[in-house]
């Protein structure tokens, strides 16, 4: 057997080892853990059998709730350093569950008796930035006008707790948003309840000036509210749905099945995230996006020979905003490639990247293709593309926690 065949793709590695692919690929950005090898054509990750006690050993750490910081120190870092850092969480943890307790028995004399009125909850703690973040990013995925109306369980955002997270997901059928948080604290069993998309930005416009919010969901999903001191938030009534057992909630598309299949894209494109949000924005027609090498001497013809002028979109660091220039490619100079976005309407844009594969060129409906990117964190976006027929995976390396699916559709025959 040689090198390759004893390598595991990235989903089977996954499924090895207990962790997610898109897991898998924050931890590669993260340096925490480095696949074996990656093509250096389709980008595909590789695994080795042998790391698999490492990505235990990390999945066990994160589950316990250990910054990436302090992961970090615990796999790599000297011995006494490592011990200092679980000890020191492992106080962390005492101290909060000491509170967490303190808090329970003082509110037990309030909680009502009866058979009609026992309920297990289960709570998780949050910042409250980081939820009104979260539901930021996801609420716009959910569904609205006649989607919503043939669909309503689309108009609505999942709230999952389960295994210490909180996840919130989102979808038209066109797009699919996925936020994972990670509480300072949790406790109960698992929970799955639907939040009207309104409420939820109701509820995220009063988190975000609380330092730290209590989330607190019913065992029959009846009752979701969420606390920060003495200050109480309940989802309004005929908002939260899961009533009668989860029956709503369960009706909601598996995300998982959609998100379990999606191993690292063939074509992996890093560009600069507000410049193709300007680029996409404005544009009413199917938008068009197309992988191209421009200059450099690998062709012949006019261009080669004569250079060509083209217009490229670069970020100019000193403002802060797009401008569109006018370049000259030089004869022999080095190949560059570009993205191209146009919609046949609008004269093309050209901006600059860096990318696995070559050769590529897919289309968006832009109103699904803009909420995206301009849900993203940080300078950049990845878009990660197998195929024009398969959802385009849209995220930044600065927030590995939360993933957009955005379907292509057909192009036309008329863009450029």
């Amino acid at each position: 057997m040689d090198d390759s065949e004893a390598l595991l793709s990235i989903g089977t590695f996954a499924r090895r080892v207990g962790l997610t692919p898109s897991a898998l690929r924050f931890y590669d950005d993260c340096g925490v853990l480095r696949p074996a090898r990656v093509d250096g054509v389709t980008g595909y990750r590789r695994y080795g059998a042998g790391q698999a006690a490492r990505a235990v050993r990390l999945r066990q750490l994160r589950e316990a709730g250990l910054p990436l910081v302090d992961v970090a120190v615990v796999l790599d870092g000297p011995e006494d350093a490592a011990h200092g850092v679980l000890r020191a969480h492992l106080e962390r943890m005492r101290r909060n569950e000491a509170e967490a307790r303190a808090l329970v028995e003082r509110l037990l004399p309030e909680a009502p008796e009866g058979a009609g009125h026992c309920r297990a909850w289960a709570r998780a703690w949050i910042g409250g930035a980081e939820l009104a973040s979260a539901v930021r990013q996801v609420a716009p995925a959910a569904a609205t006008g006649k989607t919503r109306e043939r669909h309503p369980v689309l108009g609505h955002v999942l709230l999952e707790l389960s295994a210490g997270e909180v996840r919130l997901v989102a979808t038209d059928r066109y797009r699919l948003a996925v936020r994972v948080l990670r509480p300072t604290e949790f406790e109960g069993g698992p929970r799955r309840v639907l939040i009207g998309a309104e409420a939820a930005r109701g509820l995220a416009e009063w988190a975000v000036r609380q330092r730290t919010v209590e989330l607190e969901c019913a065992g029959d999903g009846a009752e979701v509210r969420l606390r920060s001191g003495t200050d109480v938030r309940e989802v309004p009534d005929g908002c939260a749905a899961g009533r009668g057992g989860g029956a709503e909630a369960a009706a909601f598309p598996d995300y998982r099945l959609m998100l379990e299949g999606l191993e690292a894209g063939r074509h992996r494109l890093i560009v600069d995230r507000e410049a193709l949000r300007d680029a996409v924005a404005g544009r009413a027609r199917v938008v068009s996006v197309s992988v191209s090498v421009s200059g450099g001497g690998t062709g012949g013809g006019e261009d080669a020979e004569c250079g060509r002028k083209e217009r490229v979109v670069s970020r100019e660091t000193a403002s802060g905003e797009a401008a569109e220039v006018s370049r000259e490619t030089a004869p022999g100079a080095p190949a560059e490639q570009t993205l191209t976005v146009s919609d046949g309407g609008r004269e093309p844009v050209r901006l600059r990247l860096i990318t696995e594969g070559s050769g590529l060129r897919i289309a968006f409906d832009p109103a699904v293709l803009l909420p995206a990117l301009e849900a993203g964190v940080g300078p950049d976006v990845l878009l990660e593309i197998t195929s024009v027929e398969r959802p385009v995976v849209v995220r930044s390396a600065d927030q590995g926690s939360f993933t957009t699916l955005v379907m292509p559709v057909r192009r036309s025959g008329t863009e450029d």
